[in-house]
């Protein structure tokens, strides 16, 4: 498999997030959850390439029913848009996640960030990356040296929003300080980058984590659920990454 022509085909299709008036077309599909016409465009230009050049890889798309997949094989794991609400805003900070995944491992993990410029990749065994140069999560060691990204899990306001916000509050109370970006992914990116130190929500879809947690494993960190179970093959999880010692802690301490 070439990671250069599957990279190319992701920065190709970041195109898409800049067109701001197919932004605008939007469909309810629940919620506080959306569909544009960027996120179609942006699946079916990837799904197509991928097809065009590996017919022998399953495909699972966020905008698309999957019901077919067999996800013990392998196969692609997309979020077209992670971060639509930002994109209908404008409020670029959204991204593309790509993952190729076997029998509940990510192998292959790519997250674009458009507006930056900024794609950050990881194979198996082979590191992370961002634009071509190592990364690594941070060195860490107690809650008052972090800043955290968080997640506060909109589809299901009801059901998670008191429980999402009392974790929240704990981690802000004994951490430097605390960010919402909106994407999932970004913040997956960035802590396998060092930017923060760790990333927490309580229920995401397949897509959302499926590149990321590569990334952090493949940066020395951790990626698992609220409870320290590997996320394998679950179409929805919570998910809490960050560097060993800073994952631990989230665990123990603050997410239960």
């Amino acid at each position: 498999m070439e990671l250069t022509e599957i990279k190319n085909i992701i920065l190709e299709a970041g195109q898409f997030l800049k067109n701001r008036e197919a932004a605008t077309h939007i469909t309810v599909k629940g919620a506080s959850d959306y569909v544009t016409e960027v996120d179609k465009a942006v699946q079916n230009f990837i799904q197509k390439a991928l097809q065009e050049k590996y017919p022998e890889i399953q495909f699972l798309g966020e905008e698309k029913n999957n019901d077919e997949i067999d996800l013990s094989g392998l196969v692609w794991v997309l979020d077209p848009v992670d971060g639509t609400t930002n994109l209908i805003h404008d409020y670029k900070r959204s991204s593309i996640s790509l993952a190729l995944m076997e029998n509940g491992q990510t192998v292959l993990g790519i997250v674009y960030q458009p507006y930056t410029d900024e794609l950050f990749y990881a194979e198996k065994g082979k590191g992370a990356y961002l634009n071509g140069r190592q990364i690594h999560v941070s060195g860490a060691e107690s809650m008052d040296e972090c800043m955290f990204a968080f997640g506060t899990s909109p589809y299901e306001k009801e059901k998670y929003g008191e429980d999402s916000f009392r974790n929240i509050y704990r981690v802000f109370m004994d951490s430097q300080d605390i960010r919402r970006s909106g994407s999932a992914a970004i913040d997956m990116a960035e802590t396998a980058a060092g930017r923060i130190d760790g990333f927490f929500e309580r229920k995401l879809s397949i897509w959302d984590y499926a590149a990321g947690r590569l990334l952090v494993a493949e940066a020395g960190g951790r990626a698992t659920d609220y409870d320290g179970n590997e996320l394998g093959n679950a179409m929805k999880s919570s998910v809490v990454c960050g560097n060993p010692v800073i994952h631990e802690l989230l665990i123990q301490k603050y997410l239960q």
